[in-house]
C-alpha cells in the first residue's frame, strides 16, 4: 500500500513539473480513482483530450463521497473544455467548482478555478468581469504552474484595452513565472503571447499615407485629439468621445471612405460602390445615399460635419487631423480568423458565443473560408471543430472581442 501511495505522490509531483510521461509510468497500471485522475491530467498534458475526459469522468465517479476529489476532477475537466472551446455552460461549471473548492478550503485549486474563469471571460470579451475575477482571486495560493497563465490573462486584458505598458509588464511577469516552473510549454505559451504583442497591431491611413503601428503606437495615437476612424472595432473617436458604429456597416463604410480621402472630397459613385457595392447607380441608390449621409451627419455631430460638393461629399472635422485605423491585413471575416489564430480547435457555437453573433452567421462564414482553403474541420455533428490553416498578419489586440472604449 505504501508503494502505491508513493507512486501516486511521485506522479502528482511529476505532473506539477510538467513531466506527463514520468507521471504515466508511475500510475499506468492502476485503476483506483486517484490514479485515474492523474492519468487523465497526464493525457491532457500530452494532448489526448478525449481520453483525458473519459479518465477524469471515471475518477469522479470512483471518488464517491469525497467532495474535494470530485471537485478537482471537475476542475480538470473544465480546463479541458476551455482548451477545446466547449464553452456552453462552462462559466456556470467553473463557478460551481470554484465555490465547492473554496468551501473545502482547497485554496490552490480554488485560485486556479478563478484563473480559468478569468481566461474564459477574456476569451469572450468581458474584460471588466475578467479583471474583477483576477483582482478577487487568492494570488498567493496559486500553484506555480498556474501563475504564468494568470499573468497572461492580465496581459490579454491590457492588450485589448490598448494599454501597452501594462501588457508589457504583465508579459514580463508571466515570463519570469514560467521560467521559475522550468516547464517548457509554459515558456512557449508566453513567447507566443509576446510575439502577438510585438507584431503590428494596426495600419494608419492619414492624408493618403500609410504606416504600420504596434500597440504602443496605437495607444499614443489614442492620446491625441485626432479624429480617429477605427475600422478594427467600428467606432469614431476623438479624445474621450467615442461614437460606436457597430452594427452600422453602411455608415462605417461611408465614414471610412470620407476619412481616407480627407481633406479632399469623395465622388458619389465611389461612395455608392463602397457602401452599397452598387456597380451601376440609379436614382434609388442616390436617394438612399442622401438618407445615409443624413444619418451619418447625426452620428458625427458635434465632432465633424459633412458638406456636399459638386461631385460628392467631404468630411469637415471641427478641429485637428483625421486618420483611419485598419487591421494590417483586412478580411471580411477578420474577427473570426483572429479567434482561430490562437491555434485551438473551435466549435462554431463557441465562435458565435465569443463574437456575439448568430450561429448561422458563423456557419456561413466558416463555409466560405473553407471553400477558400483558409480553415478546415474535423469531427462530425456537435463534435466538429474548426482550425485555421494559416492566419498571418492578424493581431489579437484590436480584432478580438472587447467592449467599446469610452475614454
Amino acid at each position: 500500500m505504501s508503494n502505491k501511495h508513493d507512486g501516486i505522490a511521485a506522479a502528482a509531483q511529476a505532473l506539477a513539473a510538467g513531466d506527463a510521461l514520468s507521471a504515466l509510468k508511475r500510475v499506468a497500471l492502476q485503476d483506483d480513482p486517484p490514479a485515474l485522475a492523474l492519468r487523465g491530467i497526464a493525457m491532457a498534458q500530452l494532448g489526448d483530450l478525449g481520453r483525458a475526459r473519459d479518465l477524469l469522468r471515471r475518477a469522479a465517479r470512483g471518488f464517491g463521497g469525497d467532495p474535494v476529489a470530485r471537485a478537482r476532477c471537475r476542475l480538470a475537466a473544465a480546463e479541458i473544455a476551455l482548451v477545446t472551446r466547449d464553452l456552453g455552460g462552462l462559466e456556470q461549471a467553473l463557478g460551481t467548482v470554484r465555490s465547492a473548492l473554496a468551501a473545502q478550503d482547497d485554496r490552490a485549486n480554488a485560485a486556479h478555478a478563478a484563473c480559468l474563469q478569468a481566461r474564459l471571460l477574456l476569451l469572450t470579451g468581458r474584460l471588466d468581469q475578467a479583471e474583477a475575477v483576477l483582482e478577487g482571486l487568492d494570488a498567493a495560493a496559486l500553484p506555480p504552474a498556474s501563475r504564468p497563465g494568470c499573468w497572461l490573462v492580465a496581459a490579454g486584458i491590457a492588450m485589448r484595452r490598448i494599454r501597452a505598458g501594462d501588457a508589457a509588464l504583465a508579459l514580463d511577469r508571466a515570463a519570469r513565472a514560467a521560467h521559475e516552473t522550468g516547464i517548457a510549454a509554459l515558456a512557449t505559451e508566453v513567447a507566443q503571447a509576446r510575439a502577438a504583442f510585438e507584431a503590428p497591431a494596426a495600419r494608419l491611413i492619414e492624408s493618403g499615407c500609410e504606416a504600420l503601428l504596434d500597440l504602443a503606437g496605437v495607444e499614443a495615437l489614442l492620446g491625441t485629439d485626432m479624429l480617429l476612424v477605427d475600422a478594427c472595432r467600428n467606432f469614431l473617436r476623438c479624445g474621450a468621445t467615442v461614437v460606436p458604429l457597430t452594427g452600422r456597416p453602411v455608415l462605417m463604410a461611408l465614414l471610412r471612405a470620407l476619412a481616407e480621402a480627407w481633406p479632399g472630397d469623395v465622388p458619389r459613385e465611389t461612395l455608392l460602390a463602397r457602401a452599397f457595392r452598387a456597380r451601376q447607380a440609379d436614382e434609388s441608390h442616390r436617394a438612399r445615399l442622401r438618407v445615409e449621409i443624413g444619418r451619418l451627419r447625426g452620428q458625427l455631430a458635434p465632432l465633424a460635419g459633412i458638406r456636399a460638393t459638386g461631385r460628392g461629399f467631404v468630411l469637415e472635422p471641427c478641429g485637428g487631423r483625421i486618420a483611419v485605423l485598419t487591421p494590417p491585413v483586412e478580411d471580411d471575416h477578420a474577427g473570426l480568423l483572429a479567434l482561430l489564430a490562437d491555434g485551438e480547435a473551435w466549435s462554431s457555437s463557441a465562435l458565435a458565443l465569443a463574437l456575439d453573433v448568430s450561429p448561422r452567421s458563423v456557419q456561413r462564414a466558416l463555409a466560405e473560408l473553407r471553400r477558400a482553403g483558409r480553415v478546415e474541420w474535423f469531427g462530425h455533428g456537435r463534435a466538429r471543430r474548426w482550425i485555421a490553416r494559416s492566419v498571418p498578419g492578424f493581431p489579437t489586440s484590436l480584432l478580438l472581442p472587447a467592449p467599446v472604449p469610452m475614454g
